[in-house]
């Protein structure tokens, strides 16, 4: 049955125009806008308030900064942080003087080695120990000054009070064979020797060490006369330096010795710390000798006779190979060991009242060609059918001469 027309008339709808559609996208777009508007309004204020509201917190910040500040630097002057600085500054200062009154007391044990008269310096000394005790660094300070002027005064005038004997012949050559004293006039002066002069072809130079072995402290040592005797020399020397038990310094590394050494039993002594060594070195081989400019320079060869390193080198090639460094040690006037060579002969022996600039001098006057300074000081010892010069103190290692 067909529909009423009543019912069509309720279902239908007219078209809606294209002019119509378009004005209500315009509404809704427009509306959409006003509302974005608003809403960024919104967050611009939102914004506003952000930036308003982290300026307040930076302001408030730097506030708490300058306080900060202020608090720390009302620290900086406070009584700890001036008692902190016044202990760093005590520290230093005992440091200081504990080493000047280290130094002062090696320099009045050496003297005391040489027979001088110490008693000034005692006096002296005792005076600087006792400022210390009662913490007067300032005043102990110059004691030690005062001390140190007086040892250098009774230092030089030791040294200008040595005389070469009326009765040693002047002579500028070497000596053929044995032992002998003689004065050496030489371009800086005239100085007291004792050598001990020695063919290589007849005789065998053996370094020889109270330790086997590395030692770095309460390191054993012998007389000079106990390594010459033990061996059944007829000649020897002291070697090379070490550390006395008896100085303050040395009381971690007593008697020790830390340069290159191969004993008589072709033991290499302190190897490890000698590969890079520029320490010169003499080394005795059979019917010759060699010396070189640097440990380094030398391996570990055991068929060799000895191998001793000490320093300076004092003549190399008949050239002097020193001429001071700014050791005050090197620089002091006294007797200095030294082993030398030319040709086929060997030398051992002491340059009195010199210091180690001049030694080499006296050593090229004498015709030498190459020389190695040993251990000089408290150590000094030339054995030759007995004492010669010493006996000094015991020492951890010597030269000795053996006949073949």
């Amino acid at each position: 049955m067909a529909p009423r027309l009543s019912d069509r008339r309720k279902f239908f709808m007219p078209p809606v125009r294209p002019y119509v559609v378009a004005g209500i996208l315009a509404v809704a777009l427009v509306a959409a806008i006003l509302a974005g508007v608003v809403d960024l309004k919104k967050k611009d204020a939102d914004y506003a308030a952000s930036v308003g509201k982290l300026e307040a917190e930076k302001s408030q910040l730097q506030g708490k900064i300058i306080e900060v500040q202020q608090e720390i630097d009302t620290l900086r002057h406070e009584d700890q942080r001036v008692r902190n600085d016044a202990l760093e500054s005590e520290i230093r200062e005992i440091q200081k003087t504990y080493t000047d009154t280290v130094k002062a007391y090696e320099d009045v044990l050496k003297l005391k080695e040489q027979n001088a008269k110490t008693a000034k310096l005692d006096t002296l000394f005792s005076r600087a120990l006792s400022e210390l005790s009662k913490r007067q660094y300032a005043t102990a300070s110059v004691t030690l000054k005062s001390l140190s002027g007086e040892i250098t005064a009774l230092e030089q005038s030791i040294a200008a009070s040595v005389v070469i004997p009326a009765n040693v012949p002047e002579n500028n050559s070497l000596p053929g064979g044995g032992y002998s004293r003689q004065a050496v006039k030489t371009e800086i002066g005239s100085f007291l020797v004792d050598i001990v002069a020695a063919d290589l072809g007849s005789t065998r130079v053996l370094v020889d060490s109270a330790s086997d072995s590395d030692c770095r402290n309460d390191c054993p040592v012998l007389s000079l006369s106990d390594y010459v005797s033990r061996n059944g020399g007829f000649a020897g020397i002291n070697g090379s330096y070490f550390c006395p038990a008896t100085y303050p310094s040395c009381q971690d590394k007593k008697n020790s010795f830390d340069t290159l050494l191969m004993n008589k039993n072709k033991v290499y002594i302190n190897s490890d710390n000698n590969v890079y060594s520029t320490v010169p070195a003499v080394i005795f081989l059979s019917g010759s000798i060699r010396f070189v400019g640097r440990s380094l320079d030398w391996g570990r060869d055991t068929g060799v006779d000895g191998v001793l390193a000490n320093q300076p080198l004092l003549l190399s090639g008949g050239n002097i190979a020193f001429t001071g460094d700014g050791d005050p040690k090197k620089g002091s006037k006294g007797p200095r060991s030294f082993v030398g060579s030319k040709d086929s002969a060997v030398y051992i022996g002491v340059v009195h009242n010199a210091t180690v600039a001049e030694a080499p001098y006296v050593l090229k006057t004498l015709g030498m060609e190459n020389a190695l300074n040993l251990d000089s000081g408290g150590s000094t010892a030339l054995w030759s059918g007995g004492y010669r010069v010493g006996p000094g103190r015991n020492i951890p290692n010597a030269i000795v001469f053996v006949r073949r």
